[in-house]
């Protein structure tokens, strides 16, 4: 298990900006693939981006999400980061991270990740 601590989260006006940080302690950081999911009041928690381990060269985003959203990661800090602009009232939700060493699906994140324990956004209208 990789233990995660999200940061970052708060209350925003539509249309503003928020970053979200997820840092770890564990020195192999650099060998996981990391991805933000994010869950609202009533719904299942869904995929929001991912970046692959090394040096990120990898990333994917959810179609709800693109162009608005960056994934990045810094190994040096051990942290990952979710670059969130264009904010709308339906982004609101508690938003995590997770590591895997080697995901095939989003769904491996589920299954055999390790989770941060959440940060909430909430976005005003």
């Amino acid at each position: 298990q990789v233990p995660l601590v999200e940061s970052g989260g708060g209350l925003v006006q539509a249309g503003g900006s928020l970053r979200l940080s997820c840092v770890t302690s564990v020195r192999t950081f650099s060998s996981y693939d990391m991805g933000w999911f994010r869950q609202a009041p009533g719904k299942e928690r869904e995929f929001v981006a991912t970046i692959s381990r090394g040096r990120g060269i990898s990333t994917t985003y959810a179609d709800s999400v693109k162009g608005r959203f960056t994934i990045s990661r810094d190994n040096a800090k051990n942290t990952v980061y979710l670059q969130m602009n264009s904010l709308k009232p339906e982004d609101t939700a508690v938003y995590y991270c997770a590591a895997h060493p080697d995901p095939t699906t989003y769904e491996d994140y589920e299954r055999l990740g390790s989770w941060g324990q959440g940060t909430q956004v909430t976005v005003s209208s």
